[in-house]
């Protein structure tokens, strides 16, 4: 994350433009700004991931990049052929372990059922990337009586976290990521706010709610598994043309057009998180384009009782999904 005091201004701009700083413009920029290592050079051999998600979009090349690097991956989806397939593809590509497991994060029971089947086969979890999640527009609760973006985005990291820390912690230096949003910046942490009823529904708010949400959430983590060997990082890919978008904001996705991150360039600090030496230390933070970033860009979303409200996520989060207190 070096870089001199040019290339640290020239960051700084970038970053307030939003436009500079989440399109591929701002990926290329930093690129060689801060000279990066390059992701083949930062290796996993001997390494277990798991990805969830990772049937198409940034989980897809994130499994792959992964594997690339030397580790055993686990790729979790939620449809078994297309699941099936995307091992078979990133094996072939790859020539690593891949397997692949099926659950449907949007029901916690399918996630706890994941994690007690990957325990039962592994004694180690160096990496765990938290990418499943969709913007839906239409209001859905689940069978369990979850919204499902907080289901899906919120409560079924948490609880697969928990599930998998002794795995984490017998890994140490272990790695958690969670793929979350430049949406969030958009909203403050409103506990009450994660589960909506249909009538005040707006998918769009409630994906950024929930991507705030996750963001807290890193921090709580890190905060508790301070001593514990295991990092616990949030990041944001920026504007990337994925399936994900183009179903979900397909106006937006024709607006910003070219200037759209190649999927291989939203997931880049996925990956570098995963990876590279220098993220071991660090915990708790939000990142774009392998740098910390502020939490808030308006006024309006910060909380005088912000801890308080982080502790009101927490526990409604133990109380949906279980885990450690």
């Amino acid at each position: 994350m070096s870089g001199g005091p040019a290339a640290r201004l020239a960051d700084t701009i970038l970053e307030a433009s939003v436009v500079g700083s989440f399109t591929r413009l701002g990926y290329l920029a930093r690129r060689r700004l801060f000279g990066w290592t390059p992701l083949s050079e930062l290796r996993l051999d001997g390494k277990v991931a798991v990805v969830t998600g990772a049937t198409s979009g940034l989980g897809r090349v994130t499994a792959e990049l992964l594997a690339s690097q030397g580790a055993a991956v686990c790729i979790v989806g939620r449809d078994p052929q297309r699941t099936e397939r995307a091992r078979a593809e990133v094996a072939a590509a790859t020539g690593a372990v891949v397997e692949a497991e099926v659950a449907d994060l949007s029901l916690l029971a399918d996630a706890r059922s994941f994690a007690e089947r990957f325990a039962a086969d592994y004694t180690r979890l160096d990496v765990l990337v938290h990418n499943a999640g969709a913007l839906t527009h239409d209001f859905t609760l689940t069978p369990e009586g979850n919204e499902v973006t907080l289901a899906t985005q919120v409560l079924a990291p948490f609880l697969l976290t928990s599930a998998l820390l002794p795995l984490l912690e017998a890994a140490a230096p272990a790695r958690v990521v969670l793929v979350a949003s430049g949406g969030m910046y958009t909203q403050r942490l409103d506990v009450g706010g994660l589960q909506p009823t249909a009538a005040d529904y707006d998918g769009v708010r409630a994906y950024a709610r929930c991507k705030r949400a996750q963001v807290v959430l890193a921090g709580e983590w890190a905060r508790r598994l301070a001593s514990s060997g295991v990092s616990v990082n949030a990041m944001h890919p920026g504007w990337a043309d994925t399936p994900g978008l183009r179903h979900a904001l397909p106006g937006f996705g024709r607006l910003v057009g070219p200037l759209l991150r190649t999927p291989e360039e939203g997931a880049d600090t996925i990956v570098w998180l995963a990876a590279a030496p220098e993220a071991a230390g660090l915990s708790g933070r939000l990142f774009l384009d392998r740098r910390p970033r502020s939490l808030h860009r308006l006024r309006r979303t910060r909380r005088l009782d912000e801890a308080q409200e982080a502790g009101r996520l927490w526990s409604l989060c133990l109380a949906r999904a279980a885990g450690p207190g």
